[in-house]
């Protein structure tokens, strides 16, 4: 296994852990999406599949995929036994190689961060053209280290939510910047651990 090799890393991260049984969702994905009403979304980079899970359970209709074949069966397995199969999609898929078809009322890509080699802004950029009218991308960063991160490089970056905006270099007049912003929070790591994060949290939306 090496870090040249996407679907060896995350297949051997997620193997490593039991899998959960009710993962929780990502807290911004939460305070975003219950504002908004249901309809179609695509998860990118689903992992335990807390995100997929809850926005089905509240309607909508999720697309996941995650690089890693252990994850998306995994959530493919949960979202049977929590009878949630008909709301929800999950496939192996490496988004360096392919994206998924169709089109979009929220497209979500949280902590889209990866050692392998991935053009994560034409990933994005590829996401913003996805979207519905009125349709919503959001991507939420790392802004700081959590002691429980696969990555504890110190020289790590973390490109702020307008930097990463301007990356995509999407036209203003058919995409707007909704929030750009780096909230703290007090996560919980998978060993029960706690400490203060930032997050860098974009929202973009499109307009035409």
């Amino acid at each position: 296994m090496t870090a040249t090799d996407p679907t060896a890393f995350w297949d051997g991260v997620y193997a490593a852990r039991p899998a959960a049984t009710d993962p929780r969702p990502n807290p911004r994905l939460t305070e975003v999406a219950a504002q908004l009403p249901p309809g179609t979304a695509l998860d990118l980079g689903c992992g335990e599949g807390g995100d997929a899970l809850w926005l089905a359970r509240r309607g909508w209709r999720v697309t996941a995929v995650d690089v890693s074949a252990v994850a998306a069966e995994r959530l493919a397995r949960l979202a049977r036994t929590h009878r949630l199969a008909d709301r929800i999609t999950a496939e192996p898929r490496d988004l360096g190689a392919s994206f998924p078809s169709g089109s979009f009322d929220l497209i979500t890509a949280h902590y889209l961060h990866t050692p392998a080699d991935l053009d994560r802004a034409a990933v994005l950029r590829t996401a913003a053209h996805a979207l519905r009218p009125a349709g919503r991308l959001l991507v939420v960063d790392h802004g700081s280290t959590a002691p429980w991160s696969w990555d504890q490089n110190p020289e790590h970056g973390y490109p702020s939510p307008q930097e990463v905006a301007a990356g995509l270099a999407l036209d203003p007049a058919a995409w707007t910047v909704e929030r750009a912003d780096a909230p703290r929070r007090t996560a919980t790591g998978p060993d029960g651990r706690t400490a203060e994060v930032t997050d860098h949290v974009l929202i973009i939306r499109r307009t035409a």
